[in-house]
């Protein structure tokens, strides 16, 4: 230990008072950039939240990849973030809205390399249509990227997931009106983007 600069002796015993804060006061001192206090936040929640995202995805390099994501745009962000909610119900919220989009991407080409498979068993396969139900699933997957944070959520879980209505409301606080008049937006949005006569 001899060889160990001051500065990092200083944050190694800084580490030591701030696991005594409160998440509160560490998500104040993360707004300030203070690197021990993300240090600490990490190490506080970096388990349970790779345990919650490893649950939903079943592929622990895709969940520890997902939470060292969200851990370096926390850190990005840290000034700008307000934390309207308390510290571990935000770093759990971004957690769901992280697997959502990473299960409704995975879903998408599966669903797309079913669709292809089922094309080719049926002897009906050919290159150029092919390439036009490629084309025609990443203009649909570039448009719901774009869609508002909540359309494009409710639309995913209703879509990519098949949840009814009334689950996609009581899974995220919502009426369900709220959800259909969603729904309905979305739909509008990719019937005036998407020119969906190229696959006949």
């Amino acid at each position: 230990m001899a060889g160990i600069t001051t500065e990092f002796r200083g944050d190694i015993q800084n580490m030591g008072t701030y696991s005594n804060y409160s998440d509160h006061e560490l998500a104040a001192l993360l707004k300030q950039r203070d690197r021990v206090a993300f240090e600490t936040i990490y190490n506080r929640f970096f388990e349970v939240l790779f345990l919650h995202a490893l649950k939903r995805l079943k592929d622990e390099d895709e969940a520890e990849d997902l939470i060292h994501d969200l851990f370096a745009t926390l850190w990005d962000r840290a000034a700008d973030i307000e934390f309207n909610l308390n510290l571990s119900a935000y770093l759990y919220r971004a957690v769901k809205n992280k697997v959502i989009n990473a299960l409704s991407h995975r879903h998408i080409k599966t669903n797309y390399l079913d669709s292809l498979q089922a094309h080719i068993d049926a002897g009906v396969y050919n290159t150029d249509e092919a390439i036009r139900v490629k084309e025609l699933a990443e203009q649909i997957e570039n448009e719901v990227s774009r869609m508002p944070k909540k359309m494009r959520e409710v639309f995913q879980l209703s879509r990519n997931f098949n949840l009814s209505h009334k689950e996609i409301a009581e899974q995220l606080g919502i009426s369900d009106k709220t959800v259909k008049k969603q729904v309905g937006n979305a739909i509008k949005i990719l019937k005036e983007n998407i020119n969906f006569t190229v696959l006949w």
